[in-house]
């Protein structure tokens, strides 16, 4: 009778240490899948912020391109408006000296917000005349506007005369239209001021 009953007890006590067995093998599979998924985020993680950290210097480094680039063409656009600056002056001067005819030559010649004033002397006054004629052909240079002519004592007697007029850095365009009665006036022009420099000198 004895046998009999140990018989279904250890049957037992097997069934439970095979399912206690069963179940620390389930919790220590459970445990390892976790851990090593847990590993798995950790190093994702951990590659991300390294990767995060590449970026920054990365972007560190094209901010810190673009601000020089940005420097850069600042101190080009500065060059390039000195430059502009400074062709302006000399083409005015060489304008100047292309209408200058002989006989005539300037004293004194100021720039001032656009407008150029000048005073200078000549031998006669068809010279002046001519000088006003030129500078009402140039494309650069609007209608001039000539002052006082008075003759100096001396020999030979000069005339001084003082002028002042507008001026542009882009030529003037004109058309055939235009550039006729520009020449007519003009002409008119020269005719008025050798008139008036003839006056003056007879005074």
């Amino acid at each position: 009778m004895q046998g009999a009953v140990s018989g279904p007890s250890s049957l037992n006590n097997l069934l439970v240490i095979v399912l206690a067995v069963a179940g620390l093998a389930i919790a220590g599979g459970y445990w390892f899948i976790t851990n090593r998924k847990l590993a798995e985020r950790e190093d994702t993680l951990s590659q991300r912020q390294a990767e995060a950290q590449k970026l920054e210097a990365v972007i560190k480094n094209v901010e810190e391109y673009q601000k020089r680039k940005d420097d850069l063409q600042k101190r080009i656009d500065l060059i390039n408006q000195l430059k502009q600056n400074q062709k302006g002056p000399v083409r005015i001067m060489d304008q100047i000296s292309r209408d200058l005819p002989d006989l005539v030559w300037l004293d004194t010649m100021t720039v001032n917000a656009g407008k150029l004033s000048l005073t200078g002397r000549a031998l006669n006054p068809n010279a002046i005349a001519t000088f006003v004629t030129n500078i009402k052909g140039d494309p650069y240079f609007e209608e001039p506007n000539l002052g006082s002519v008075t003759q100096s004592p001396g020999t030979p007697p000069l005339y001084v005369f003082d002028m002042d007029f507008a001026f542009t850095y882009t030529p003037k365009v004109t058309g055939a239209a235009g550039a006729g009665g520009a020449t007519g006036t003009a002409g008119t022009t020269g005719t008025a001021a050798t008139t008036a420099a003839a006056t003056a000198g007879k005074k």
